[in-house]
This record gives structure tokens, C-alpha cells and sequence, in this order.
């Protein structure tokens, strides 16, 4: 098996667009345009770059993000074996080499002077220099560059820089609508869609709530989860309070209110 068969994704991701995200993507890499996916937590921006990465039949590297990574994290660093030292290419370098989309996930976790190193991929030059080795990579004619961030979350310590920004596209994601968001968690998890829908209007509620006692709503994520535990014979009402109410907060007011909004449809 070769470096880019191991990244490819053969059997098609189940993804239910909400609008013209799949022509726009299409188009954005066809161009090599550079693309940041903006949206809340668990709303399908990873499930849709898997699904793309599948219809555009391309190898797709993803990286999880975090404030412990670094520049050599993305890059590659020199390794020290039984012969001696050796460069071992980091993610970013070999989908630059083997032209694959590379995916970095939730790309603010990581330090602003990490991502910076992205900046020589993401305009004209298409290149990435790895000063410890002394060469210049040139990205292969079919690499993309992908990120994703959820907005909720960005303050002045934790925001992407205006010149990191403004090399990308940009596609919004949110929650789908009540009907589609129901397909998907019937599809998801096997449940009927009168228990599918009624995970969905719990979520609505608690969406509502947003701002006003949450950080964040109940996203399509945690309903596949209830979802699946339902599924499993577990009672609805068990099931939700484990899956949508107790990953969601420790505020016992804020408890009582989800569950109320659980037991209003279980």
C-alpha cells in the first residue's frame, strides 16, 4: 500500500447537504482555493470533508488540533533511530507532497505562530519550506488545503489572525432544519422517525438556550449518540439524560431545565 492509498476513503460517508455546499466545494477545489468550514460543534463539518474527500476521490489527512502543537507537529522534524537521524515528514508535508486535502481541525486550538506556517500553502506560491532540512516542497497540483473553527468559541486570545483568514474561502455550517436533522438521526442510528424528530425538537430547545446559561447547544453529534443508545433498548428518557443533559453542563439548574424539556417529549 502507498503513502496516499492508506488516506483514501473508500466507502462513501453518509452526508445530507442543507444547501449548494457540495457544488461550492466542487468548484473551490477545482480552483485549489483554499477552504475554512466556520460552524458549532458536531453539525457535520467533519462528516462533509470526508464525504467530499470521497466524491472528489482524493486522499484526506486530517489533523486534530490542539495548544500543545506545534510548527514541527505540521511540518515534520528530524527522528533519532538504530542508524542514526532521519526527516520524518508531518502531516501537512506529506499531503502536500502526495496531493491530498488536508484537514485541520478546530485550526484555532492551535498557537498563532503554529499556524502561520500555513501561509506559503495558501496563496500563489503553493509551497511549504522546511527550514531544518533545507528544501522547499512544492505542493502537488491536487493538494488542498481545508480548516475548520466554530465561531461560538473565538475571543481576542483564540481567533484566526486577518491574514490567515483572508486566504481562504469560507463555507458556514449550522444545524440542519427539523426535517433534515431528522433523516439523518433515523439514518444515523436505525430509530423511527417520530423518535428521531422528537431528539431533534429536545435539541431545538436547548439551542434556544444558548447564551442564556449554555456555551453551546445539543448538537446532531450527541443526538446520533441518544440515538443509538435508544437503539440499544435503552429507555428514551435514560438515554437523553446521559447523551444531551450531562455531557452539556454541571449546573443543577440548568439540569432540571434540560430534563424537564426531555420528559415534555419522553
Amino acid at each position: 500500500m502507498t503513502i496516499s492509498e492508506q488516506y483514501f476513503i473508500e466507502e462513501q460517508p453518509y452526508y445530507r447537504p442543507v444547501a449548494n455546499e457540495i457544488e461550492l466545494f466542487e468548484a473551490a477545489y477545482a480552483a485549489r482555493m483554499p477552504v475554512m468550514l466556520k460552524g458549532p460543534t458536531g453539525c457535520g463539518k467533519t462528516r462533509f470533508i470526508e464525504f467530499m474527500a470521497w466524491k472528489l476521490k482524493r486522499p484526506l489527512i486530517t489533523v486534530a488540533c490542539n495548544e500543545d502543537m506545534t510548527a514541527s507537529d505540521l511540518i515534520g522534524r528530524f527522528l533519532l533511530d538504530a542508524t542514526g537521524t532521519r526527516w520524518q515528514d508531518g502531516p501537512l508535508t506529506t499531503a502536500a507532497r502526495i496531493g491530498a486535502i488536508c484537514y485541520l481541525d478546530e485550526v484555532v486550538e492551535a498557537r498563532q505562530d503554529t499556524t502561520v506556517v500555513i501561509h506559503p500553502l495558501t496563496d500563489h506560491r503553493r509551497t511549504m519550506p522546511l527550514d531544518k532540512k533545507g528544501e522547499l516542497v512544492h505542493a502537488h497540483p491536487d493538494f488542498q488545503l481545508v480548516i475548520s473553527y466554530n465561531p461560538g468559541y473565538q475571543n481576542l486570545l483564540k481567533d484566526l489572525k486577518q491574514s490567515t483568514k483572508q486566504r481562504f474561502g469560507a463555507l458556514d455550517f449550522n444545524y440542519p432544519k427539523t426535517e433534515v436533522e431528522t433523516e439523518v438521526i433515523s439514518h444515523e442510528t436505525g430509530v423511527d422517525a417520530k423518535t428521531a424528530e422528537k431528539l431533534v425538537q429536545i435539541a431545538h430547545r436547548a439551542r434556544n438556550l444558548k447564551g442564556h446559561g449554555l456555551d453551546e447547544g445539543i448538537s446532531t453529534r450527541l443526538l446520533v449518540y441518544a440515538g443509538q443508545l435508544i437503539a440499544k433498548g435503552v429507555e428514551p428518557r435514560a438515554a437523553c439524560q446521559m447523551t444531551l443533559v450531562r455531557p452539556l453542563t454541571d449546573d443543577p439548574d440548568m439540569r432540571d431545565t434540560l430534563d424537564a424539556a426531555v420528559a415534555t417529549f419522553f
